[in-house]
This record gives structure tokens, sequence and C-alpha cells, in this order.
């Protein structure tokens, strides 16, 4: 039976590549508006795993999956890490001086403006919930005049030609991608072990972080990813977010004996292999 993997996002998005790189192809997608849907589908057992976006080079971190990571009973299973090529796709047969409107998402127009300065008041930029699904859109209801800001696939999915490639202003747009499934569904160990995803409620008290990172230094644990986040109603208190890499897995069972003394609330997000680089 394929797997069923919940993604944010719709056919030929960027959530779906991530999801086969990781995956293969013989999957199943289910595909989800939002993040939370992503988490509810695996707590309401719809799918067997999910995969959601929690870093990017250029806009940073998606500080609302952190929370929804600590919130729901799910653990990180794998990663990896996507090149975001975006590209101007329309309609066969058109020039970008016909176009009147290019939909995307919020972070894909983002990431293009400086393309579109030169374009400026002639194309007005508009933002959609998804950038495949733009593309979909312009497909399903034959919309001249219209482009959308995706991915090179889903312009082969839509049968939409590519105007311009790769218009992202920063060529070093990567983001990286979580593998989530719930907790009782991880039945064999990793043995390639070599990373975690950890968090913590940590007290505003005068050294406290700095002697947890000294800590993990200590024993040769490269802190990768630190991110905080307020705990609500409890005024000055965070919680912390760290990602951790080692070689030693015995020595990472250690450190976190050794931290547990100093935190509140230690969770363990996910033991999981570093995740492949998809240039």
């Amino acid at each position: 039976m394929n797997k069923k993997v919940a993604i944010q996002g719709f056919k030929a998005s960027f959530h779906e590549i991530a999801a086969n790189k990781f995956f293969g192809k013989n999957i199943e997608i289910l595909m989800c508006e939002t993040f939370k849907e992503v988490f509810n589908s695996i707590e309401r057992k719809e799918s067997n795993y999910g995969v959601v976006a929690i870093e990017n080079t250029v806009a940073g971190s998606i500080l609302p999956n952190y929370v929804l990571l600590k919130d729901y009973n799910v653990k990180i299973i794998g990663e990896v890490y996507l090149r975001i090529q975006q590209n101007l796709l329309a309609l066969p047969n058109q020039k970008i001086e016909d176009l009147i409107e290019v939909r995307s998402h919020q972070m894909a127009l983002l990431q293009c403006q400086d393309f579109f300065e030169t374009y400026y008041p002639n194309i007005k930029l508009i933002e959609s919930i998804d950038t495949a699904l733009s593309a979909k859109d312009i497909r399903d209801n034959n919309l001249s005049k219209i482009g959308a800001i995706a991915s090179l696939e889903a312009g082969e999915t839509f049968d939409l030609e590519v105007l311009a490639e790769s218009i992202e202003t920063n060529k070093r747009n990567y983001t990286r991608f979580l593998v989530i499934t719930e907790k009782e569904n991880i039945i064999e160990e990793n043995k390639n072990i070599n990373k975690a995803s950890i968090c913590f409620n940590l007290s505003d008290k005068k050294g406290s972080l700095a002697n947890i990172l000294m800590s993990f230094a200590s024993l040769d644990i490269n802190l990768t990813k630190i991110q905080s986040s307020p705990v609500l109603g409890q005024e000055w208190e965070y919680f912390f977010h760290l990602d951790l890499e080692f070689d030693d897995y015995d020595i990472y069972k250690r450190s976190l004996k050794i931290i547990d003394k100093n935190v509140n609330e230690l969770n363990i997000l996910g033991e999981y292999t570093t995740g492949e680089k998809y240039l």
C-alpha cells in the first residue's frame, strides 16, 4: 500500500517536490490548504506522514510551525533541503509584455519583486494561497494575460509556457522541509541518526541559556539552529527549539541528561539523519 503523505499546497507545489525527493514518487499525496491541516490529518490518521516547510534562507523561520511541532503528537523523522527556483508561467503564445497580472503565494512574490520592477505598473502582483494552484487556475479557467510564479513542474503539469526561468532575486534560495509522522508510527530505530530537534521551556534567568549551550559545546555537539518563542500566559518565559548535529549518539543522549536538570518540559521533537540537499 502506498504511503499517504499530507502536504501544505497542491499538485506540483514545492512541498510535493520535497515529498517525492524523500519518499519517491510512489506515494499518495493529501493536499492541505494550511500547515495546521497537515498536522490535523496525521492526528486523525488520514495520512501516515506530513511534509512541512520550517525555514527558508531568504524569508527565515516559519514560526507557527515550531509551535505546531511542540503542540501536536508528532515526531520528525527526516528533512529535505530544496533549492527554490521560481518561474514565470502563462498560457502558450503569450509574451511577458502581454500580462496584466501575475499571481502566486506571498513569499514567491516577495522573492521575485526585483524582476517585476521593469514591468511596473503594467503588471500587478496578486497574492494567492499557493504557487502551483495559481498555475492550475490559469489552465482550468483559460486565463489569458495572467501569469503565475511557480515551479517548472507546475508548468509541465498544467501545460503552461515558461516565459522566464529562475526569476527569484536571490539564487541561493533554499527551503528546509521536515518530514513528520505520528509518534506511534515509529517502529524501527534509525541506525544512522546524527541529528536531533529538541525544545524546552526556560525562564529568564541570567546565564541559563548560555550554560546549556556550553554543555553541548563541551561534548562536541554542533548547534545548527536555535529559535525562541514566548510561553503564552507566562511573562518573560520562552520555549527554545534547537537542532543538534553529532557523531556519537550516546554522547548526545548524555547531553540531554545534563541539560534536563536545568530546563523545563524537555521534549525530543525528532531524531533523524541529516537531510539531502537537492540543488
